[in-house]
């Protein structure tokens, strides 16, 4: 199963210069790097991500985090996927920007 992560430019722009991102300041104070499911993406961009512009969509692969991933309950008691370790260059299956769109953001198509 596909997951996914919001970076902003700066975020991004540390990934791909370091190889390696400790997460935003949410995922530092909270602990562990967010994710979302694809069902989840859109509730998570119109809550954390509001009129924001210059975002990155990284898609990566559960099953190979398996190890470091935790699926944890959040917003309305559903399961999200909680990486509890840096996020890696080499986890990253594709990325692509995140548009403005009409009716808020396009991220294209998901799993």
């Amino acid at each position: 199963m596909l997951i996914y992560k919001i970076l902003r430019e700066a975020e991004w722009a540390e990934l791909s210069t370091r190889g390696i991102f400790s997460g935003a300041p949410v995922d530092i104070k909270d602990g562990f790097v967010h994710f979302s499911t694809a069902a989840q993406l859109p509730g998570t961009l119109a809550k954390h991500f509001i009129n924001e512009t210059g975002l990155t969509l990284v898609a990566c692969d559960s099953t190979a985090m398996a190890t470091d991933l935790k699926w944890e309950p959040s917003r309305g008691g559903d399961l999200f996927p909680h990486l509890y370790r840096s996020l890696g260059s080499s986890d990253i299956l594709w990325t692509r920007p995140i548009e403005a769109g009409p009716d808020g953001h396009e991220t294209g198509p998901l799993e």
